[in-house]
C-alpha cells in the first residue's frame, strides 16, 4: 500500500530533516517507527528537508508499505514509537504515482521574530528574536515585492545547495505585525538551501534601517550571495503547508495554535 502523512515536529533536538550517520534527524526517527509498524524496512520521501533546528506544522512523507495496515496504525501506532518532539498529525492513502516531493506544487514557509528589548523565555528556539531596534515591517514588506515571479534567487542562495538550478517562483510574500511579533509569509514552487533565512536576514537589515527599501531588488538583480545581508538563525521558521492537486486528497495544514496566528 502507498501513504502519504502529515508530520509536525520541533526541530531543536535534530540536524535537520534528512537522515544522516551519527546525527539524529527527523527521518530516522520516522523511518524507524514507521518500518517497526509496517514490519519491514521503510524509506520515506518529504515534501521538504528543512535544515537543523527547523520547525515544521505541515510536513507531507510519502512511502509505500510490503504490508497493509489500518489507518490508525499508521497514526496512533506510529505515534506510539515517535518520540514527543516528533508527531503524524493525519494519513491519507494515495495512488502508486504519489510523491510527497515531487506531487506537489508549491511550499509555504513562515518565519516568526520577537521584536522585544528581551528575549523570549517562552518559546526560546522556537521565535527569533530581534532586539536591537522596533522593526519597520511596512518597509520590509514593501521591499520583499520585488521577490515574486519566477526569478534567479542566487543572491539568497546557501553556500553547498545541490538544486541543480537557482530559479524559483515565489508566488506570495508578505511581512506582518501582530503587536511584538514580526512574520514572514513566503509560499514558493520549492526553496533552495537556506533561502528562507537568508532573505529574512537581508530584509531585517531594511527593517532595522541599516538599508533602503531599495537595496533589496540591488542584491536580487545582483545575484551574488556575498552582498546579501547575513543568513538568519533557524529559531522562528517553520515549513507549515504543502500544496498538491485535489485528486491526491491532501488537507490543508492544521492550525498553527494561538502563539503562531494565522
Amino acid at each position: 500500500m502507498y501513504l502519504a502523512l502529515g508530520v509536525e515536529y520541533n526541530g531543536l533536538g535534530y540536524n535537520g530533516f534528512q537522515i544522516q550517520p551519527d546525527k539524529p534527524s527527523v527521518q530516522g526517527e520516522l523511518e524507524k517507527a514507521i518500518s517497526s509498524v509496517a514490519a519491514a524496512p521503510v524509506h520515506i520521501v518529504c515534501a521538504g528537508r528543512t535544515d537543523a533546528g527547523v520547525h515544521a506544522t505541515g510536513q507531507v512523507i510519502s512511502f509505500a508499505s510490503p504490508n497493509d495496515r489500518p489507518m490508525s496504525a499508521w497514526i496512533r501506532g506510529v505515534n506510539a514509537r515517535l518520540p514527543e518532539d516528533i508527531v503524524i498529525t493525519w494519513g491519507r492513502e494515495v495512488s502508486s504515482g504519489f510523491s510527497a516531493r515531487f506531487s506537489a506544487f508549491a511550499r509555504r514557509y513562515r518565519y516568526i521574530i520577537a521584536n522585544t528589548p528581551c528575549r523570549p523565555a517562552i518559546g526560546r528556539g522556537l521565535i527569533s528574536h530581534c532586539y536591537r531596534a522596533r522593526l519597520n515591517e511596512t518597509a520590509m514588506h514593501e521591499a520583499a515585492q520585488c521577490l515574486l515571479g519566477e526569478n534567479d534567487f542566487s543572491a539568497f542562495r546557501g553556500a553547498g545547495c545541490q538544486s541543480h538550478s537557482p530559479m524559483r517562483n515565489v508566488s506570495e510574500i508578505a511581512v506582518t505585525r501582530k503587536g511584538d511579533f514580526v512574520t514572514l509569509d513566503i509560499t514558493a514552487n520549492a526553496f533552495l538551501l537556506h533561502m528562507v533565512r537568508n532573505i529574512a536576514g537581508s530584509l531585517l537589515e531594511i527593517g532595522l534601517g541599516n538599508q533602503p527599501v531599495s537595496w533589496m531588488r540591488e542584491i536580487f538583480e545582483g545575484r551574488d550571495r556575498r552582498l546579501a545581508g547575513p543568513t538568519a538563525p533557524p529559531d522562528g521558521l517553520y515549513l507549515v503547508d504543502v500544496s498538491y492537486p485535489d485528486l491526491y486528497g491532501i488537507p490543508a495544514r492544521a492550525s498553527l495554535g494561538p502563539l503562531f496566528w494565522d
